[in-house]
Order: structure tokens, then sequence, then C-alpha cells
């Protein structure tokens, strides 16, 4: 009795296939619910009608969405320029992933006569790996990053091949290092495309995520006898659009240069963005330009 009912309930399926098919259907329809809720609960950028154009003088510009990685405004963003003193963050992505910041670094003579940024470091002065760090992302300062690149890696030539493996290995495809501190050289190049992906990269470690949003700060030397005030280079830090990092950068060659990360006039609404201009006659003013027209222009 049992096996003919089982005989006649398996005639019935064939004759119904779309009972099958009903169940298929149910299946993708959960599915797509699902990938729906997972798209509702990561804000993606949209852009608004009758949006103006955005005109810049900066040589290449950009803003991305820090969250999905999409490009809201793009101006020449593969062009290989001179970056300044934006090399510097990925001098602190290298440190900040080798080192634990209690390392005891003795300052060379080369990296104390490091032209340019920096905060007066002595030949022989012993300070910590941390407070370098706070030097190279606060106070923007030359003669931390040969410090650390030194101390990282014998030498800052030695140094500057990791920087280069890193750049290979996080796809930075239009970047070349040539030092660790962004001193004028032909070699030393990038595009607004890549330094977007080079911030994003930088951004998530939450010990450059604290330090690029400090204004000001203090350091010593181990014995406490030295002491090196810090002031940030970010002129537009807070403000109107929260702008809580990232790293500027100006050299002769390269020009005043400015790559940011701000959350918006609402940080409640997780609009963070990242905006890079590179060799801008106004770094700052641009900027913010390009922030108010970003968050006027685009909704999430």
């Amino acid at each position: 009795m049992l096996k003919g009912l089982l005989t006649m309930f398996l005639i019935s399926s064939l004759a119904h296939p779309g009972l099958t098919i009903d169940a298929e259907k149910q299946q993708a329809s959960t599915k797509m619910q699902s990938e729906i809720s997972i798209i509702h609960v990561t804000p993606y950028p949209v852009k608004k009608e009758n949006v103006e154009p955005l005109s810049l003088e900066a040589k290449a510009a950009m803003t991305i969405d820090f969250r999905s990685g999409a490009k809201i405004y793009e101006k020449n963003i593969h062009e290989k320029l001179q970056i300044a003193s934006i090399t510097k963050l990925m001098t602190a992505i290298i440190i900040s992933e080798e080192e634990s910041g209690e390392e005891k670094i003795k300052v060379s003579r080369k990296a104390a006569n490091t032209p340019g940024s920096k905060i007066w470091l002595y030949p022989g002065e012993i300070i910590t790996a941390g407070n370098l760090l706070e030097a190279l992302l606060i106070h923007s300062a030359n003669d931390a990053a040969v410090a650390l690149a030194e101390y990282n890696a014998i030498t800052e030539e030695e140094f500057v091949k990791k920087m280069n493996e890193k750049a290979e290995k996080i796809g930075l495809k239009e970047t070349h290092f040539m030092n660790s501190t962004g001193l004028d050289n032909d070699e030393n190049y990038s595009t607004a495309w890549d330094i977007s992906l080079l911030a994003t990269y930088a951004y998530k470690k939450a010990r450059i995520r604290e330090l690029v949003s400090r204004s000001e700060g203090k350091i010593r030397s181990v014995d406490g006898s030295i002491t090196h005030d810090l002031k940030t280079t970010n002129e537009i830090l807070g403000g109107p659009f929260n702008v809580v990092g990232l790293k500027t950068g100006n050299t002769i060659l390269a020009g005043p240069s400015f790559v940011s990360v701000a959350k918006g006039p609402n940080p409640s609404l997780r609009q963070e963005v990242i905006t890079v201009v590179l060799n801008s006659p106004q770094r700052f003013a641009e900027t913010s330009k390009l922030l108010e027209w970003t968050y006027n222009a685009y909704s999430w």
C-alpha cells in the first residue's frame, strides 16, 4: 500500500513540474530580497538631476565614496604627477603595519639634516617610532620620515623598495616612489586615482585615522630632554564638511596638493568621501569647493 502511494506521488510530481519551478522561484525571490537588503544597508551615492558641472584649477582632482569606492568627480585622474608629502601615507602604512610604536630609534645625521618640512630632530636623539609617526602625519616632518625609514629597513633606499612592493600589492598601478618623504624627484609620482586608493587603504588603519584627525601635539625624546611641538598642515580640519584628515603635500614641482577624508555635513548619514586635488593654486579652497559640490550634487 505504502509503495503504491509513493509511486502515485512521483507520477503526480512529474505531471506537475510547476511544483519544482515554484520552489526554485521562491528560492530566487528569497535570494533577491537578501541582496536588496544588503544593498539597502550600504548607501551608494546617487547623482541628483540638473547638477551644474564643477570646474577646478587643480591639474588633477577626484572624489570617491569611501564605502563603495564609487567615482563621484574626476579630472585627469590617470595623469602621472609628483605628489610631494602625500608620499608619506605609504611611509606611514608600512611603519604602522611593521612597528609597534614602542621601538627606540636613534636619529642619524642624514635624517636630522633632511631638508623641507621638519621638527628639527637632533643627530643622536633617541625617540620612539610612535612619536615619529605622530610627527610624520601631523606635522608632515621629513626628518621623521627618514628616521623611520632607516630604522625599518637600515637605509632609506631599502625602505623605498618596500614602498614600491606595497604599492603593487594594494593595486597602485600608476605610482612609483623614490623616497620616503615626497621631496621632488621625477620618478616619485602617482595619479589622483591611485592616491584615492592609497588614502582608502591608509584611512582604514586605526592609528593613522586617529593621528590625522589631530590639529596639534607635543612629543619628546625618550629621556625627556628634547621636546618637539607639532602643528597640522591641514588648514580645513573639521569645518562644515567634517574633514577628518588626511595628508597635505607641497613642493616646487608637485605644487600645492591635498587628499582629504570628510564625513559630510551630517555625519550620521555616513557620507564619507575622499577627495584629491593635485597641483592646485588653492588646494584647501578647491577641496572645500569640491566637497560642497559633492554633497549638493549627490545623495546617499
